[in-house]
């Protein structure tokens, strides 16, 4: 059993309910989001976009997809727990799906220390449980840390993932900021020709989106290959593209879009320094 995030209780509580009543529920429910994992003070108003699409009636299963920022890590990597407690309530991790997973001898297991140290995850579970609050006892949880994957690999686990992101009562929650940018993350790209330098994030950062969007895992590559965009969950996005297209072959019908952009902070010189944030929503049609 993990405890994470030792925030009060009904103070968390409080935030999150505020940020999600300031946002709108599209038509139909999510099927995939992708959200920030930064401080909520950064970031908790952006991902209220992402969490407000989550429907807790028809949600049993949510795949937490996080990347590893502290271990090397060249596949994925499933807890050693059972239980991950947040301020809210505690989340039961689902051991059948886990033996299922632990059967295809794709993944590792993670340490306690990792798992611990990791925020990519852990930042979505507060969220999780607000946004699943009215069905608190009918669900559980399949966190993944997902290593630094070659294409092939994003593709093996797209087609993995692929036949529970086919299922309806299941959730892809996959967990990522954007930019990261100033001489602190090691990224200065700048194009003059957007005006400022958050300008210029503002346009790299859409660059992604819009591919992302575009639900094509190859031009997301390539896009990355050529820009070096520091987005954190780029293998948990183009493991969620790969099984998106591996499901789009067998005739699924889905979009993906982003519902809001936010970074901490407006760069305007070399000293200054960024993280971008956004949360969309796939639905299936």
């Amino acid at each position: 059993m993990l405890n994470r995030l030792n925030h009060p209780g009904p103070q968390l509580n409080a935030q999150l309910e505020g940020w999600l009543s300031q946002v709108q529920s599209t038509k139909r429910p999510a099927r995939a989001i992708i959200a920030p994992h930064a401080g909520y003070t950064y970031c908790g108003s952006c991902a209220a976009h992402a969490y407000k699409q989550v429907d807790p009636s028809i949600t049993r299963r949510i795949f937490i997809l996080g990347p590893s920022h502290h271990v090397p890590l060249s596949r994925c990597a499933l807890s050693s727990v059972d239980i991950y407690r947040t301020p809210l309530y505690d989340l039961r991790i689902d051991q059948k799906i886990y033996g299922e997973l632990w059967k295809t001898g794709m993944f590792e297991r993670m340490s306690l220390q990792t798992d611990e140290d990791e925020h990519s995850i852990e930042m979505h579970l507060p969220y999780t449980a607000k946004a699943m609050e009215s069905h608190k006892d009918e669900f559980t949880i399949i966190p993944v840390l997902v290593g630094a994957l070659s294409e092939s690999k994003e593709q093996e686990f797209g087609k993995l993932f692929s036949k529970y992101l086919a299922d309806p009562s299941n959730l892809f929650v996959v967990s990522s900021d954007f930019c990261h940018w100033g001489q602190r993350f090691r990224y200065s790209y700048y194009d003059e020709s957007q005006g400022e330098i958050y300008r210029s994030i503002e346009h790299l950062d859409k660059m992604g989106m819009s591919i992302i969007e575009q639900l094509d895992p190859v031009s997301f590559s390539n896009y990355l290959k050529k820009y070096h965009n520091t987005i954190c969950g780029r293998h948990p996005i183009g493991v969620l593209l790969n099984a998106i297209t591996e499901l789009q072959k067998n005739g699924m019908n889905m979009s993906f879009s982003f519902l809001n952009y936010a970074q901490s902070s407006q760069c305007r010189n070399w000293q200054d320094s960024s993280v971008s944030y956004a949360a969309g929503a796939l639905t299936v049609h």
